[in-house]
């Protein structure tokens, strides 16, 4: 069996009494980062009294996921295995999704406990009352592919969640006072730990807030809803332009999000 077990974001008596018997009860333990996770668990065992039994640990991170599915037999999960990613909710910008999709397609039985995570808790804090919400995890790093993503978080028509590193703060900063400098953003910065710290205001605002000494930590950026824009042209237009019928998909899939390949094909069903 697989089980996921959210770990703490920072302040370690968020771990629940579900989590710890997980961790007591594993024969596998899957890591983001090995020697974090044993960091946690020898924590876990000084103030909690945590025992377990011997227990193999396996690195499992972003750049060897999918290397690590294609390798495993369903028989791997005879054994009681448990996958926890550095901090948070595992399959919240953290491995986990392909894992339980394996396991829906073995037919092996899983679970998913509940707990911290950095995503809700930035969410409720932001007292925006819009409560659909769409999350966009961290935004490309640079380039059109960056700027396309920016436009995607500002006009969807929903509060809209981001996660960002401390070295790319500002730069986000920069680009809500370009784009949206009215617009009411809520910051927050290091999650349950000490030095937590909350920012709402609008961007131009936050952006004088926020000094280059402060920006140091993890930060969530929670973004207030605004009219969804209107692409300038639909499908319909797309459709009557006498161009082939890859570059009509591609088009079509730059403005709804639509699979290339899927619009494609449907087009070609359309004749």
């Amino acid at each position: 069996m697989l089980t996921l077990v959210p770990t703490p974001i920072g302040n370690i008596a968020d771990i629940s009494l579900r989590a710890m018997d997980a961790l007591s009860k594993a024969d596998v333990l899957l890591c983001e980062d090995t020697r974090v996770t044993k960091k946690l668990l020898n924590i876990l065992k000084e103030r909690y009294s945590l025992e377990r039994k011997e227990q193999r640990f396996i690195s499992l991170h972003s750049h060897n996921e999918q290397a690590f599915i294609d390798k495993i037999e369903p028989s791997f999960f005879d054994e009681d295995v448990v996958y926890v990613s550095d901090a948070g909710m595992p399959g919240i910008s953290d491995p986990g999704q392909l894992l339980v999709r394996y396991c829906q397609d073995k037919g092996i039985s899983y679970d998913i406990l509940p707990g911290a995570n950095a995503l809700l808790t930035a969410f409720v804090a932001s007292g925006f009352v819009n409560t659909q919400m769409l999350f966009f995890g961290f935004l490309p790093h640079k380039g059109k592919e960056r700027a396309t993503a920016l436009q995607g978080a500002l006009h969807n028509g929903f509060t809209t969640v981001l996660y960002e590193a401390p070295h790319r703060l500002e730069k986000l900063l920069k680009e809500l006072c370009d784009e949206v400098p009215k617009r009411r953003i809520f910051l927050a910065k290091e999650l349950t730990k000490k030095y937590q710290k909350y920012f709402f205001a609008s961007a131009d605002e936050i952006e004088q807030q926020i000094s280059k000494e402060m920006i140091k930590g993890e930060w969530v950026v929670v973004i207030e809803s605004a009219p969804a824009r209107a692409s300038a042209l639909s499908e319909k237009d797309i459709l009557e332009l006498e161009i082939p019928k890859k570059s009509a998909a591609k088009l079509i899939s730059k403005i709804t999000g639509e699979n290339t390949k899927a619009c494609y094909q449907r087009l070609l069903e359309l004749e």
